[in-house]
């Protein structure tokens, strides 16, 4: 992104909250456009770029990097605002701003014929800065997730107009509900163990961090320009193999979700991961891993 300023931050940017048991990775920071990105680099061999939703960070992919980091470059990146991530003064949270900030880091990184995994807001995200890098990308993996405007859908309707209202926001500064209701609820295989728990209110301990975390309810239908402009960038990606990784316990996305993925996509496989739940990452790791190592077409090549 032209007219970035980049440096390398503070390696001791870590806070001391994070169990180093959990996870073992080592964290990495670079300043862009005045914010701090946290991110993980682990592992070598094809990179994997994954991108998280509401109210998580890289935490979420904890198993999947563990399961993939001996076969795969496995990058995972909290957006300004998120996880161990600072965002600069002034900042607006709004999706499109993330977008536009993974955009620049790609490069930056030096990703190159990259895998972009994505699941919930990491969809539209995903695909604006993909399609900004296109030259880079070599594959799609597509958890639950979506990329088009869905204005006059009743299902995302009422939640975003309930969670996006006053109501809902206040709600999540106060009380945190995306992370103390959410998590758990998107969650059906296994229960998140309070250790788990804490990694996800630590990173929003207050009404000011959380802020970000309440801009993304009322973007589900606030965010239309962006989430249309996501929607013709899917047709720059529309040629890639693409893998629909699919769980079927998840309330928020539905079946008629990943069968317009499959439409956007044409060269994918879907694995459909029964009575999992929306945060398929941490739910059903093991499964979740499975299926990209024997999908991914760059191993297929090593094989």
């Amino acid at each position: 992104m032209e007219g970035n300023q980049t440096s390398s931050a503070p390696e001791g940017a870590r806070p001391a909250w994070v169990d180093d048991g959990l996870f073992p990775f080592r964290s990495r920071f670079v300043t862009l456009d005045g914010h701090t990105v946290h991110y993980i680099d682990e592992g070598s061999g094809p990179t994997l770029l994954m991108l998280h939703g509401n109210p998580t960070w890289s935490f979420l992919y904890r198993d999947v990097i563990k399961r993939l980091s001996d076969r795969f470059r496995c990058v995972a990146v909290d957006y300004p605002g998120f996880g161990l991530s600072r965002a600069a003064p002034g900042y607006r949270s709004r999706p499109e701003d993330h977008a536009r900030v993974v955009a620049g880091l790609i490069p930056l990184l030096d990703l190159n014929e990259f895998t972009l995994v994505v699941q919930d807001w990491g969809g539209p995200i995903g695909v604006h800065a993909a399609a900004r890098n296109r030259d880079r990308v070599a594959a799609l993996v597509v958890g639950n997730s979506w990329a088009w405007p869905v204005n006059g859908d009743v299902h995302f309707e009422i939640f975003s107009k309930t969670m996006g209202g006053p109501l809902g926001r206040a709600l999540i500064r106060r009380y945190n509900i995306f992370v103390t209701l959410m998590v758990p609820a998107g969650h059906r295989l296994r229960k998140p163990t309070p250790a788990e728990m804490a990694h996800y209110r630590e990173a929003l301990p207050d009404a000011a961090r959380r802020r970000a975390t309440g801009v993304f309810p009322r973007s589900i239908t606030g965010a239309r320009e962006f989430l249309a402009s996501t929607e013709r960038d899917l047709a720059v990606l529309r040629d890639l193999p693409a893998l629909v990784l699919w769980a079927d316990r998840d309330t928020a996305f539905r079946a008629k979700e990943r069968e317009r993925w499959e439409q956007a996509l044409p060269n994918h496989r879907t694995v459909i991961l029964p009575g999992v739940g929306h945060f398929l990452q941490s739910d059903a790791p093991d499964e979740f891993s499975d299926a990209i190592e024997a999908w991914h077409p760059l191993l297929k090549e090593e094989r």
